[in-house]
């Protein structure tokens, strides 16, 4: 039976989850200890995960991400493996959320001082460029300019609403990104996490057991949070 959360008012339906992939685990060979406790059992050599368990974990995210939003706080969404890049970028854009996914730039939290700058840095030169600045520029030169907005827009376009450290990170794959996970919990960053039977939950102050490599599991996760926020 479906469930629902009269304050989130959203629906949470495990037969849902099963037909998203949600369950699946890894291996029995991969299993963290810590996410033993979140599993249901085995199937053909692979571990499932409990979905009435990830239902409860995720009501709890759900109502953390709504209380951020309602004080508008900021959550900060990571997504840098390959498969949920777009997904990533199209989630927080909707919902006006910072975010990064192509590549976790170390000392974005633990130097956020630097990493500010690079982002101020960027901001001036489309500033520039939309002022007709960039005019004066030979050819080459010009050239030069759009190149290295490029390069800074895939490393920090996501985070140029970012005004200080995020009170929230959400992350999509725990084990690729793990360093913004260790940076999160170096400077006082609340975690929300996806965690696969690979990956351990305690890491996240929202851990989220589910199945963090199917992009249809991914997206059912992110549209339960769309529909709170």
């Amino acid at each position: 039976m479906a469930e629902q959360n009269d304050n989130l008012n959203v629906e949470l339906d495990p037969e849902q989850m099963v037909q998203q992939g949600v369950h699946f685990g890894h291996s029995p060979s991969k299993l963290h200890p810590e996410m033993e406790r979140y599993l249901y059992g085995i199937r053909n050599t692979i571990n499932i995960i409990d979905l009435e368990q990830t239902a409860e974990k995720l009501k709890q995210a759900l109502s953390f991400i709504k209380q951020l939003k309602e004080e508008d706080r900021t959550l900060l969404v990571v997504g840098t493996k390959i498969q949920v890049q777009d997904l990533t970028e199209e989630f927080a854009k909707q919902g006006g959320f910072p975010y990064v996914n192509e590549r976790w730039i170390g000392g974005t939290f633990t130097n956020f001082d630097n990493i500010s700058e690079r982002i101020e840095y960027l901001k001036e030169l489309e500033q520039k460029r939309e002022e007709g600045e960039f005019e004066k520029y030979t050819k080459k030169e010009k050239a030069d300019k759009e190149e290295e907005i490029e390069k800074l827009q895939r490393k920090f376009g996501g985070l140029k609403s970012l005004n200080g450290l995020p009170d929230a990170v959400l992350v999509l794959h725990m084990r690729k990104d793990d360093l913004a996970v260790r940076e999160a919990q170096k400077k006082g960053v609340k975690i929300i996490g996806i965690a696969d039977t690979n990956v351990d939950p305690t890491q996240a102050d929202y851990p989220i057991p589910a199945n963090d490599d199917a992009i249809t599991s991914v997206q059912y996760i992110l549209d339960k949070i769309e529909e709170v926020v």
